[in-house]
């Protein structure tokens, strides 16, 4: 197929077809990077009020560069992969300080900046610069596989290699911003994983999938490592409208939220049992009345969480078990940034 071709064919069908995004109509480049950021893993019907809370509190870079951590961390709560959320608060902080607040439109220079790989990259450069750079993500590894039949495995090294090289190939220079648009919109609503429309497809007479029955084998993906399970069993210390609670600072999941007192064990245990083990610890040595919380089960990308939380009343302020600890009054508790574990835990109103 004629490179140019497939450019005019899927920007002509974009302009009739696409859906209507406040991050579309901008050529500001905060918006774009923050809604690139949001959509990161993230359907565009659960990242879409995340974005718009985001620009009513923070319209700017230099407003989200402002704002203490702790804030950025619980307005992007619900939305997992915190990473992210320290990442473009670590951004803004490095575009406001070296860039005097505008980001640069240079694709290397953008990819300097912290949490802005290849993808994001290109789509802030394009879309808001108008560089000729392709952006590169599943919704494109799907489209360009079928069409000119790719059967590279698209998590490696050579296959990201060789769909970047195809899609820079493939890009126009007149309208960059169109073209990457359009190729992740067509592959979001056409070229879907599961059904795609080939009847109706643009490409159905030029499509190597669509001609060959290859839907479904294409395109092509190493096994995702197996999922592990874990077991939690969270202490919940209550003092009067206090909880004791910490701030996640491993490399672990949820990194700079906050949850309970941690035991993580191995294998699921009897919650007796882990109180045994408790038992001459100042975690429950003045416990006066003690709960036991249902089951919880979460799930995340490559884990499997089930947790008991053990509600713990106490009328004695205990010292912190380790110096990331610290009561927090139950208002206080509301305004951190937490897992949803968490916060479902709390909706369920087990405490005293």
């Amino acid at each position: 197929m004629d490179k140019r071709y497939f450019s005019e064919k899927v920007v002509k069908w974009y302009e009739k077809h696409r859906r209507e995004l406040p991050w579309r109509d901008t050529k500001d480049p905060y918006k774009i990077w923050l809604s690139e950021i949001i959509l990161q893993q993230t359907r565009v019907a659960q990242g879409l009020p995340y974005y718009r809370q985001f620009i009513d509190k923070y319209p700017t870079v230099g407003r989200l560069a402002a704002a203490p951590a702790r804030d950025v961390l619980r307005l992007w709560q619900g939305l997992g992969y915190y990473t992210r959320a320290i990442n473009l608060h670590k951004c803004a902080k490095v575009v406001s300080r070296k860039y005097d607040g505008q980001f640069p439109a240079g694709y290397d220079e953008l990819l300097d900046l912290p949490g802005i790989g290849d993808y994001t990259a290109a789509a802030v450069a394009s879309m808001a610069f108008g560089a000729p750079v392709a952006v590169v993500e599943g919704n494109v590894f799907r489209l360009l596989s079928r069409v000119f039949g790719v059967d590279v495995e698209i998590n490696t090294t050579r296959g990201k290699r060789t769909f970047t090289q195809l899609a820079n190939q493939l890009i126009t220079r007149e309208v960059p911003d169109l073209h990457n648009q359009a190729v992740m919109e067509f592959g979001a609503l056409v070229c879907t994983p599961k059904n795609p429309q080939c009847g109706t497809c643009i490409f159905r007479h030029d499509c190597f999938a669509c001609k060959n029955g290859m839907q479904s084998h294409l395109p092509v993906k190493t096994k995702a490592k197996a999922s592990r399970n874990r077991y939690f069993y969270y202490f919940v210390m209550q003092h009067g409208d206090s909880l004791m609670m910490r701030r996640r600072e491993q490399k672990d999941i949820w990194m700079g939220l906050f949850d309970f007192h941690l035991v993580e064990k191995s294998r699921p245990r009897k919650t007796e049992k882990i109180l045994e083990e408790q038992a001459s610890s100042k975690l429950i040595r003045h416990a006066e009345e003690i709960r036991i919380s249902r089951l919880y089960k979460h799930v995340l990308t490559h884990q499997t969480i089930f947790t008991r939380f053990i509600v713990v009343k106490t009328s004695k302020k205990i010292s912190a078990p380790e110096k990331n600890h610290s009561f927090y009054s139950l208002k206080q508790v509301e305004r951190l940034p937490k897992p949803v574990l968490v916060d479902r835990f709390l909706g369920d109103r087990y405490l005293f």
